[in-house]
């Protein structure tokens, strides 16, 4: 019989081991899917996943379904955690003290993302994390302005608008010009930061949940730190579905969610901080149940659902078997087959031109006529109804609402063309 350490450190990862096959595995440096290796590629996805088809997915930015031996891992884990409750938490159970066992996942996120482990916590999802950087951002003072862009997740605007509420701050709302190129978005940030003398925070989002736009986060947090200003970095829909690296973006204080592109329960994130900053940002509303040098203080420390913090080293585990640079170019490779078919349809607008570095799996469009919020959910309903596809009605962006699409690692190439073949019969809906 296996003792509690082995059960906890060892059978998760093992199951894992077993589904997912080596060939996942391949070069990663060969971020190229020729079709043929995309296909192939999608049959061992395809294996992972124990999904519900009954309508096809295209919803994968909300949060990412676990494979199958996280699946099992998280059964397994919240089994264990049940069984000895709060003598785990407590850390009464022989051998297997809490915060020792806790600190695995978060050691595994540090190295997943090129951070130490004491520049890391984890936290309830992406939206927690940032919350808890952005209203806790200590340096900012009454009359100091604040930057956020229309790109950017609707929680995040409404925390920095809660600093001018709370902390005396001055909004600056930025609208990216379309189309979005590369240097129409650099070029923007420039001259909003060239005209905000008084700037000391800016929101910059890493992968925009409404229409999948990849702005250049390195240069966009080198101008701002060339003027005295902080970046705060949503990584939310970054990290996991593209290979990153704190050291790549430059940003000192970036929040994170591991149940979207990790795939690791709901309700699992993190933020990262670099050390010699960890001061500018505040403990969470004086929380002193960790020290106050201790990164773990930025976060609530509730009860949280424990097993599922358990489990993120076996979600590691599995996207380290796939390979992040091929996982983001199957990616990209899915986006391109529903958007090639649909380049050319009269009156569909796409939001992203085609540019290296600009885009990944998430991408949007508007069919013709489509101009109100409630058109768009009108039209997310009906490919519901009539489709059997969901697609994601999406406000928020200058121009006005998209429908939103976002295929899964789980979605195949029918599902694909399906889809196409949809917006094509939808066009005239509005028109």
């Amino acid at each position: 019989m296996k003792s509690r350490r082995q059960f906890l450190a060892g059978a998760s990862l093992a199951a894992a081991a077993t589904v997912v096959r080596p060939a996942l595995a391949q070069r990663r440096a060969n971020v190229s899917l020729p079709p043929s290796a995309f296909e192939a590629m999608q049959a061992e996805l395809l294996r992972l996943y124990d999904v519900d088809r009954t309508i096809a997915n295209f919803d994968a930015a909300y949060y990412g379904a676990m494979t199958k031996p996280v699946h099992a891992a998280y059964l397994a884990r919240t089994a264990w955690v049940n069984r000895y409750n709060s003598t785990f938490l407590r850390s009464a159970v022989d051998g297997v003290p809490r915060d020792p066992e806790l600190d695995k996942s978060r050691a595994a996120v540090a190295r997943l993302i090129g951070a130490s482990l004491d520049e890391v916590a984890l936290s309830g999802g992406g939206t927690e994390a940032l919350y808890a950087l952005i209203a806790n951002y200590r340096p900012l003072k009454a009359g100091h302005a604040v930057i956020y862009a229309d790109v950017d997740y609707d929680e995040m605007q409404y925390a920095m608008d809660h600093l001018a509420e709370s902390r005396g701050a001055r909004l600056v709302r930025v609208s990216l010009p379309e189309p979005h190129s590369r240097a129409n978005i650099l070029a923007t940030y420039d001259r909003v930061l060239k005209d905000t003398p008084r700037a000391k925070l800016l929101l910059l989002t890493h992968v925009s949940n409404r229409n999948g736009l990849i702005p250049p986060v390195k240069e966009i947090v080198a101008l701002a730190r060339s003027r005295g200003v902080d970046v705060i970095l949503d990584s939310a829909q970054a990290v996991g579905q593209m290979p990153f690296d704190v050291a790549d973006t430059g940003a000192d204080f970036i929040g994170l969610s591991l149940h979207k592109w990790i795939g690791a329960p709901l309700g699992t994130g993190a933020i990262y901080v670099r050390r010699q900053r960890q001061g500018d940002i505040q403990p969470w509303l004086g929380n002193r149940i960790h020290d106050a040098g201790d990164i773990r203080a930025r976060i609530p420390t509730g009860t949280v659902d424990f097993a599922a913090r358990l489990t993120i080293p076996t979600a590691l585990k599995v996207q380290a078997d796939i390979g992040v640079d091929r996982k983001f170019a199957y990616l990209k490779g899915a986006r391109d087959h529903w958007l090639d078919r649909v380049r050319e349809v009269p009156g569909i607008e796409l939001m992203l031109p085609d540019e290296p570095g600009n885009y990944g799996a998430i991408s949007a469009f508007r069919l013709p006529g489509m101009r109100t919020l409630e058109q768009a959910k009108a039209a997310q309903a009906r490919f519901v109804a009539r489709h059997r596809l969901l697609v994601v009605a999406k406000a928020g962006l200058a121009s006005g609402p998209v429908l939103r699409v976002t295929p899964a690692l789980f979605n195949t190439t029918a599902e694909l063309d399906r889809l196409a073949a949809a917006i094509r019969a939808e066009r005239r809906l509005f028109a």
